[in-house]
């Protein structure tokens, strides 16, 4: 349920409310905006936490279920959008956060390359794979600890914040050191056992949508993270498996709408890995923007017909800032901001 507080209610009637809360075996999240406090009571057993009454208790305006299986990433929850901001970036809420770089890091010379690229086009981050899951096991599976200094280099030129895979719990401490955002991906979704350990950090997190999950399933997936305190989550769609084969996956565009509408978190678009063709990704990526999506991740290569991973899908880096202006222009019909400030000139 959601406890409203009223407007002007005292620290200690807030915390009375927070301790019966507790005291019914529930959890208590506040949530404090400009004028209202909100307590969310989350539990396993709805008829107690029914049970505790508090409507008309000091400081209490109203009580409201919440009807959805997820309650702290849920719009029923929220004022409004949760955006998440990373090295002083803000991705939702109006600002559109750009998130480009390899799909895995092969060396120095093409990450930095790369990093240099996109910083020069505008991008707010640096994608980049240590750790990378592939369908073969025969096929390039990342550098891992060795790609985390190339990108922590990379960070230190170019001050773009990180965003890199983690795959298991034991890569978890590796990975903390380097990311300022963890990506968790779509083979990944339901680990919860993973999920659960990056919501006991305070690092951002990007979820990317399971190949063949619901749009509840998914949220049920930030749900695990949020959960454990860490709310600075961005749910990132990169397709589904459908029937069609003529694209590598399904891109769900009304995941967009849908995902905004239910949840208060920031709504990313993979395009890369859904349409898995270079020729595909500027078309959907004007589409994601125009269906209401607070950021886009797309990779990109120096030279995508030697990369170790996925170089059919990855865009020219030498090309990329064009492909940006494009991009930018669709961002500013729909009223949005890029984050992280304007593109500097590429000698730079």
């Amino acid at each position: 349920m959601m406890i409203v507080m009223k407007e002007g209610a005292s620290d200690g009637q807030i915390q009375s409310i927070v301790d019966r809360v507790t005291a019914a075996g529930a959890q208590a999240h506040v949530s404090r905006g400009e004028f209202v406090t909100v307590i969310g009571a989350i539990g396993d057993d709805r008829e107690m936490i029914a049970q505790l009454d508090l409507a008309g208790q000091d400081g209490v305006e109203r009580v409201v279920p919440i009807l959805k299986p997820y309650k702290l990433v849920s719009r029923e929850f929220r004022h409004g959008d949760l955006p998440v901001v990373v090295d002083g970036i803000k991705v939702g809420g109006g600002s559109f956060g750009l998130i480009a770089g390899p799909c895995t890091v092969e060396t120095r010379e093409q990450t930095l390359e790369t990093a240099r690229v996109v910083k020069a086009a505008g991008a707010a981050m640096l994608r980049g794979g240590a750790y990378k899951p592939r369908t073969s096991p025969y096929t390039f599976q990342g550098l891992g600890k060795p790609a985390l200094e190339i990108l922590a280099e990379a960070r230190e030129e170019t001050g773009l914040p990180i965003v890199t895979e983690l795959m298991d719990i034991r890569q978890l401490e590796d990975v903390l050191e380097v990311a300022d955002v963890i990506q968790l991906g779509a083979r990944n979704m339901q680990n919860f056992d993973l999920m659960r350990e990056v919501g006991r950090t305070d690092k951002a997190v990007l979820l990317k949508r399971g190949l063949a999950n619901t749009i509840e399933e998914w949220l049920l997936s930030a749900e695990y993270i949020a959960k454990e305190g860490n709310e600075r989550i961005m749910l990132c769609e990169r397709g589904i498996r459908t029937f069609e084969t003529a694209t590598r996956s399904t891109l769900d565009l009304s995941a967009v709408p849908v995902a905004k509408n239910l949840s208060a978190l920031p709504v990313i678009v993979d395009p890369s890995h859904a349409m898995g063709r270079r020729d595909f990704i500027l078309p959907m990526a004007r589409a994601a923007v125009a269906a209401g999506a607070d950021g886009l991740i797309v990779e990109v290569h120096p030279s995508p017909e030697h990369a170790l991973c996925d170089g059919p899908q990855a865009l020219y880096a030498d090309s990329f800032s064009a492909w940006v202006d494009d991009i930018r222009r669709v961002v500013d019909l729909m009223g949005l901001v890029m984050a992280g400030g304007e593109p500097v000139p590429a000698a730079v």
